[in-house]
């Protein structure tokens, strides 16, 4: 791999940039949580205070069935997955009209008491894009018109299904996919993105699959892949999938959040106790830990990076800015019950998971201060009683995309 981190980022957005043009429309948003896996979009020119009933609906789509999937904009579309006649789907729209383009069949549906359907984020290359299913199979499609080019089973890479079912967002990463099968196999495996062949698979760490998704990073000169399972927090070489580092990290029941990595250091976190973790990769891929602590516990909202600064939800406690070099807590809010972020432009998009109140908020070290709230509407009625909001927030071209199992939302957030 020639790219790192910063300059994946770079090559991603220009792959499927706009006709319109960058600097004109916005950014693109062609994976989970943005071209560089950040969740911090680089959007400028949004509104900074919301009208009181909340910024202007555009439109509403309304038949995107099951699932917590999240949205891929890229080229003008909307790309995420659902359910439609007993099939696990990849649903194309129109990103600006909400209508719809085409549909491709990913297989059977994940059945789960939490919500069926599937979890992850399509993620957009050029005229392909690649959706692993609740189940387990990884699609590949044209983007054009919906033709399925190829398909591989997590299961034939010896991987076993999670209790809630295939949760990550594969990510293309040059001539590779990279996918999270778990097992003795090799628990990350490496496909050739044209074929699907495999490539490597990392025999050396063996642990089950849980529900985060890969992140590429440069660390010490080093290409490599950090992922991280229920137990353990890796480095993979992108070359050959070897282990390149290996810490632990006890989570408990779902480790979900995906790791942030700035420069040799490597940020996790977990719900249901588990708290956050820093780790530095030093020469010879020595693991130092900075800190274990409990200020941040985030379920499933994800955290994000901004400056020197984590922001997140910490389980059941409220709201959290921390220090990334040391760990602390800089300021905590309550007034907002758990939920998913994203961040633009300076501000934080917070969705409360179980009322679907979504506030902005100013991303900053000095405290939390809100610029506007409003509650989504309509809201579903084919929601598992135990399940909630849970995909996250997407802001690309001046547009705010939500999404509550069947009912898909776009909101103009672009200043005039």
């Amino acid at each position: 791999m020639k790219t790192s981190l910063q300059s994946l980022a770079v090559l991603l957005t220009l792959a499927t940039i706009s006709p319109f043009g960058l600097n004109a429309a916005g950014s693109d948003w062609p994976q989970w949580r943005g071209a560089d896996r950040t969740d911090v979009s680089p959007e400028t020119g949004l509104l900074k205070t919301w009208p009181a009933a909340g910024p202007k609906r555009v439109w509403l789509f309304e038949n995107a069935g099951s699932g917590y999937s999240g949205p891929a904009i890229a080229n003008g579309k909307l790309f995420t997955l659902g359910t439609r006649e007993g099939s696990e789907v990849l649903l194309v729209l129109d990103a600006n009209t909400g209508k719809e383009l085409w549909t491709a069949k990913l297989g059977e549906v994940l059945d789960n008491g939490w919500g069926n359907g599937p979890r992850g984020t399509p993620t957009v290359d050029g005229d392909r894009v690649y959706s692993l299913s609740g189940p387990g199979n990884l699609v590949c499609v044209n983007v054009a018109d919906g033709k399925i080019l190829w398909q591989v089973s997590m299961s034939d890479l010896g991987g076993k299904k999670p209790n809630w079912g295939f949760s990550e967002s594969v990510l293309v990463d040059g001539a590779l996919v990279i996918c999270t099968p778990g097992g003795s196999m090799g628990a990350v495996a490496a496909l050739d993105k044209l074929t699907g062949k495999l490539r490597w698979q990392s025999t050396k760490f063996t642990d089950p699959a849980h529900y985060s998704s890969v992140v590429p990073a440069r660390i010490n000169n080093t290409d490599q892949y950090v992922q991280r399972t229920e137990k353990s927090v890796v480095g993979i070489a992108v070359k050959d999938g070897s282990l390149l580092w290996q810490t632990s990290f006890q989570g408990r029941t779902a480790v979900i959040p995906t790791p942030i990595v700035k420069g040799n250091a490597v940020y996790v976190t977990a719900g249901y106790g588990a708290g956050s973790k820093l780790v530095t990769i030093g020469a010879g891929n020595e693991v130092t830990v900075v800190y274990e602590n409990k200020v941040m516990k985030n379920h499933h909202g994800g955290a994000i990076l901004i400056g020197d600064h984590v922001y997140g939800h910490n389980d059941p406690a409220g709201w959290v800015c921390q220090d990334f070099a040391t760990g602390a807590e800089v300021w905590s809010h309550a007034g907002l019950k758990k939920g998913g972020i994203g961040a633009a432009d300076g501000m934080l998009y917070c969705l409360e998971e179980g009322s679907g109140t979504v506030v902005l908020v100013d991303a900053s070290p000095k405290g939390w201060k809100e610029h506007g709230r409003f509650k989504l509407t309509p809201q579903t009625k084919i929601r598992s009683e135990r399940g909630k909001i849970w995909t996250h927030p997407v802001i690309s071209h001046g547009k705010l995309y939500l999404r509550d199992q069947d009912l898909i939302y776009c909101y103009d957030v672009k200043a005039p």
